[in-house]
């Protein structure tokens, strides 16, 4: 939900480091993947000159299957960038990496580390239970991957709230999200319960008969 995404960058904010580089790149990464849709490797692999921050395109050179794209961001997300990227450079004069995240001396991020940050802010606040007699644990719940669930089923509902065909719509999204075929998109439809219902309230509809 929009509260939990929120309360995840709240806590994000809060971890620390000794230069605070680590809250700063996390709220920044799992913002950018709640916002775009990128699988966490796309998002770790982005080098500086993937992120064209004038025009507001980053480029996923290194994508699952070997499928390159480029992702328009909105404004916001472009922004957000922006002030990672100055923050950033401030904190890391001289990186050891070409990375656009960084951590710790500035080396690349890596998804074992986002996953494991992801995991401690979602027990933090409440969405990782604790495992009984293992307080170190993260427990189960929600995965940096359910973000990009998030976004698709979150478009498609509201393409359907907007009335618009759905079916004609869907290759955008394919796209945009870097399937290989329009029907890893379709998926969702099925997956998610309000999609399978807005799509057969769509489908069982009566057709207005032209005079």
């Amino acid at each position: 939900a929009d509260d939990e995404i929120g309360r995840i960058l709240d806590a994000a904010a809060q971890l620390p480091s000794p230069s605070g580089l680590r809250a700063q790149t996390y709220v920044t990464l799992f913002g950018l993947i709640a916002a775009t849709g990128l699988r966490l490797g796309e998002a770790t692999d982005l080098d500086r000159d993937d992120v064209d921050l004038h025009a507001g395109v980053l480029a996923i050179r290194r994508a699952k299957f070997g499928k390159s794209r480029f992702v328009p961001v909105h404004d916001s997300t472009r922004e957000a960038l922006g002030r990672y990227a100055q923050q950033r450079d401030q904190l890391v004069v001289r990186p050891a990496s070409p990375a656009f995240f960084l951590v710790g001396r500035g080396i690349r991020l890596t998804q074992c580390s986002a996953r494991y940050n992801f995991a401690v802010v979602s027990r933090a606040i409440g969405l990782r239970t604790p495992v009984p007699g293992h307080p170190q644990a993260h427990g189960r719940g929600p995965r940096i991957h359910d973000m990009r669930h998030r976004m698709a089923a979150k478009t498609l509902i509201r393409w359907y709230q907007e009335g618009r065909n759905v079916e004609s719509e869907l290759p955008k999204l394919s796209t945009y999200l870097g399937h290989v075929h329009v029907a890893d998109t379709y998926w969702y439809i099925e997956a998610v319960p309000e999609l399978l219902q807005l799509a057969t309230e769509r489908a069982t509809r009566p057709r207005e008969v032209a005079p």
